[in-house]
């Protein structure tokens, strides 16, 4: 696929290059290659990245368990048996299957099977449309792109500038992940989807949770109903959830390194103490842009990349570099990765054929799907579904709009979905315009509810149309049917 300089194998030159091999990087490097472009992926760690080993496969097999019982457990004649806790092992060990036990065979074949060639090794840019890569052999790769660049490194977990954070080893997003047992005692810092959904999954798996929030509810940027159902369930299920504390210092026991963390903590009641067995921060994240040589093109190490709405990095001459998924800021969500990553990949074999860009397989602009129209699912129980603007959002934007919500125990699908359902769903109509622009749901099984709404919302589908859309009976979907005959009154 590359051409070769004949005396000095280390040199290639290829259309693309792509800079990391999750699954953005994936998605680009199969729309490349796909449109006849010869492309590289160039990768340090496993090929799959983040989401498929320490993110969204193992978190969701962890917690996929902890879903299911709750909803066993609703139900008459079927509660009973499942009464008892869950066998944390065969959990772990089904999460282990997830992440493929660590190993990117299958991961590393479906790259050859579609033709990106791979480079592993630490890839940095070296000036324009050349990326140097430090391989494990100590040896060095010079990749040289005729059309692109594409950074699709992601992010890395934030941590806090605390006094003992670098002694004490903390868990971060990696570590909650992929440990092996459940400590005794975990404290979760943080109230963002992470902190949530890592604080079900061991609270369920054995550990006593004590989830410490600097601010005064769960999951901030969602509609406030959804991080209070998240709080009472957790509370419900043994966590401890404290609001309005802060973490000011964490120290080892004994400065061993098995030894107990002690927590020092600031407001709620005054100062205090915690001790825990491990501490996991989930407190956000920051782009893993450091030192991929962005000097050496007059960008700035260590930010976050700003692109235009075809992923095309901005102020860099020639516009040869793009920046897919977590790298740019724009939403940070494996799916909405995957997405940009297509939309690149089109827009940049429309580029190196000379062809319109909006006329791209895919489509070339993301506006829409990166800012009004985000999904997105938190895996706790009850879950969350969100897409589009909350209503607090709207607001800010200017927008002239009315909220309706409704109840969704008094949908029949729920009731039968199980005993004493919990839930609540909004929706967020722009009147001058009488399209939906937003919608959450929060009870159990709302997530295979969203995509109906991400189609209502990025479709801009009228509501005069929504009308049409008939809810099969009896289902929770039927919440639509409500919530337009609530807003008619």
């Amino acid at each position: 696929m590359a051409d070769r300089d004949d005396t000095n194998d280390a040199s290639r030159t290829y259309d693309v290059v792509v800079i990391g091999a999750g699954p953005v990087g994936e998605n680009l490097a199969d729309r490349t290659r796909a449109a006849g472009l010869s492309t590289v992926i160039v990768e340090s760690e496993l090929v799959g990245g983040e989401c498929s080993y320490w993110a969204c496969m193992p978190s969701k097999a962890l917690l996929r368990p902890v879903v299911a019982r709750a909803d066993a457990r609703r139900l008459p004649g079927l509660g009973e048996a499942v009464a008892g806790p869950l066998d944390a092992a065969k959990v772990l060990a089904r999460r282990d299957e997830y992440t493929s036990h660590w190993k990117d065979d299958g991961q590393v074949g479906w790259l050859e099977s579609v033709g990106v060639d791979l480079v592993r090794g630490h890839g940095r840019i070296d000036g324009p449309r050349t990326v140097a890569v430090a391989t494990p052999d100590g040896g060095t790769v010079r990749l040289t792109a005729r059309h692109a660049v594409a950074v699709c490194t992601g992010t890395t977990a934030a941590l806090p500038d605390l006094p003992g954070v670098a002694d004490v080893r903390p868990w971060t997003s990696r570590e909650a992940t992929a440990a092996k047992e459940a400590p005794a005692r975990l404290a979760v810092v943080g109230g963002g989807v992470v902190a949530v959904e890592m604080a079900t999954a061991w609270q369920a798996l054995g550990s006593q949770v004590t989830l410490l929030v600097r601010g005064d509810g769960l999951l901030p940027r969602m509609e406030p109903f959804a991080g209070e159902l998240v709080a009472g369930a957790l509370r419900e299920a043994g966590a401890d959830v404290r609001f309005g504390v802060s973490v000011t210092s964490v120290a080892r026991e004994g400065g061993r390194s098995d030894g107990a963390v002690r927590i020092a903590l600031d407001g709620g009641d005054g100062p205090g103490e915690l001790v825990a067995d491990e501490i996991l921060f989930a407190t956000g994240r920051d782009p893993h842009t450091g030192d991929i040589g962005l000097e050496t093109v007059g960008l700035t190490p260590g930010d976050w990349l700003t692109v235009d709405d075809t992923c095309r990095v901005t102020g860099v001459a020639d516009g040869w570099l793009y920046a897919a998924g977590d790298v740019n800021h724009r939403a940070l969500l494996t799916h909405q990765g995957k997405y940009q990553g297509r939309t690149a990949g089109a827009a940049i074999a429309a580029r190196a054929k000379g062809e319109p860009v909006d006329d791209a397989p895919w489509g070339a602009h993301v506006a829409t799907a990166d800012h009004a129209a985000v999904p997105q699912v938190v895996f706790t129980d009850p879950e969350i579904g969100s897409v589009g603007l909350t209503a607090a959002e709207a607001e800010r934007a200017g927008l002239r709009t009315r909220v309706v919500d409704y109840d969704l125990a008094g949908v029949a699908g729920a009731g039968l979905y199980g005993e004493g359902y919990e839930g609540r769903a909004r929706m967020v109509v722009d009147l001058d315009r009488e399209l939906v622009v937003g919608v959450t749901f929060a009870g159990p099984g709302v997530g295979e509810l969203l995509h109906s709404a991400t189609v209502a919302v990025a479709g801009q589908v009228p509501l005069a149309r929504l009308w049409h859309a008939v809810p099969a009976y009896p289902t929770i979907s039927e919440v639509w049917l409500r919530l337009l005959e609530t807003y008619r009154g």
